[in-house]
């Protein structure tokens, strides 16, 4: 997998890129790994409801086509768009976001904070009160729990959105390392009403954008593979 880092860019350029990328590659186009930052900006998903953005302001709303609802992306966060052929690579959608989380919660691991995985609800969180300790959680995932995301507790650390066109991925995952986070009291992140988003500063944790960057991309490198 090639890796690029590519700094801030705005969004909807990557966000063509990206498509055209996928458009143009076959089934012999070497997987990719764009690490990047982006100014402030919302996007919104497939699915996105209007009445999520709750007062968007002076930030722009920018609809695409991954999964899932609205989220912000700015300064002090960590973007990473693999850009993936899963039939190379062998294994199906699920697990590919398993593996995306996987590489989130081995990046936090990294600065000693502990990622968890809620029921229903893609993307890593983060116990409020104590980050650092390794108790499961009951709203886990497990065989038979209840699928209604339950978030007592928990402050969101990393979003995930995905869009896989001819077996291929882009769009990605967003880490909150250091950033402004009240964008975020602007929308209902991921579509849910009061949800807490977190960043690794906030909860105690002095990482650099580049060091958090360069552990991501490493991670999702070595669990991405087939």
């Amino acid at each position: 997998m090639q890796v690029a880092f590519l700094g801030q860019v705005a969004y909807e350029p990557t966000y063509e890129a990206m498509q055209r990328f996928s458009t143009e590659r076959d089934a012999n186009t070497d997987d990719e790994l764009w690490i990047c930052e982006h100014p402030p900006t919302f996007t919104q998903g497939l699915a996105g409801l209007d009445g999520h953005v709750l007062a968007a302001g002076d930030i722009a709303v920018i609809k695409t086509n991954r999964g899932g609802q609205v989220t912000y992306h700015g300064p002090g966060q960590v973007v990473a768009y693999p850009l993936l052929n899963l039939q190379r690579a062998g294994y199906f959608v699920k697990e590919y976001v398993y593996r995306l989380e996987e590489a989130v919660i081995r990046t936090l691991a990294h600065v000693g904070v502990t990622g968890h995985r809620v029921a229903g609800a893609p993307g890593i969180y983060v116990r409020l009160d104590d980050p650092h300790g390794h108790a499961l959680l009951a709203q886990r995932p497990q065989h038979g729990a209840n699928t209604s995301p339950d978030f007592t507790g928990l402050g969101k650390i990393a979003a995930l959105g995905i869009k896989v066109s001819r077996h291929c991925t882009y769009h990605g995952l967003a880490l909150n390392v250091a950033m402004d986070l009240s964008p975020f009291e602007r929308i209902n992140p991921c579509g849910y009403q009061g949800l807490k988003t977190v960043d690794l500063s906030t909860i105690g944790v002095s990482i650099s954008w580049q060091e958090a960057a360069e552990v991501l991309s490493q991670k999702l490198v070595t669990h991405l593979a087939p």
